[in-house]
């Protein structure tokens, strides 16, 4: 199960795409708000969040997604998100990341020796990456994305992962990326 954690103010694309491309690869997804099942995100855009922080269950999560925009302040203050951080690193579950989120993953020193992508401006809170300017990264269990315009990269990056390179590929043509 890919759980992605919604909070006010999150990058509506950068949430959206990558669940739409891997719920087209045959993913399971479920949308968690932080703060409640209704999350308004960063263009005003209102969407029902499949359960609350509180209903995810670590036991059969594959990946952990944070979206970014303003959301990832109220992702990175929340006690609960870094619990569910803490117990994908622990039990080795790919944790992703996009826009301004990788810097919470940074300052938490997850991204120590790895290689990191992050929205401009943000790279200074990625503390002992390697900072490189891919629209998608993957280093280990760790895959971080640029931003908005790399909404599609990032989800095909988490889909070549959890289902293989030859289900990205197809879902690309289906969407004619």
């Amino acid at each position: 199960m890919v759980y992605v954690l919604l909070a006010d103010g999150f990058e509506e694309v950068e949430a959206i795409e990558p669940i739409d491309i891997l719920k087209r690869g045959g993913v399971e997804v479920l949308t968690a708000g932080v703060k409640s099942k209704t999350v308004t995100g960063a263009h005003g855009i209102t969407v029902t969040a499949d359960i609350t922080i509180q209903e995810v269950d670590p036991s059969n999560m594959e990946l952990l997604m944070l979206p970014g925009g303003a959301g990832h302040e109220i992702l990175d203050a929340s006690n609960e998100v870094h619990g569910l951080i803490n117990y994908a690193v622990t039990n080795g579950i790919y944790i992703s990341a996009i826009c301004a989120a990788p810097s919470i993953l940074g300052k938490k020193m997850i991204l120590e020796g790895k290689k990191a992508t992050c929205f401009p401006g943000y790279e200074k809170y990625l503390y002992g990456a390697e900072v490189v300017a891919d629209k998608a990264v993957v280093d280990g269990k760790i895959i971080t994305g640029k931003g908005a315009g790399a909404a599609a990269d990032f989800g095909f990056a988490m889909l070549s992962l959890l289902k293989g390179g030859e289900t990205a590929k197809r879902v690309k043509e289906i969407m004619q990326y």
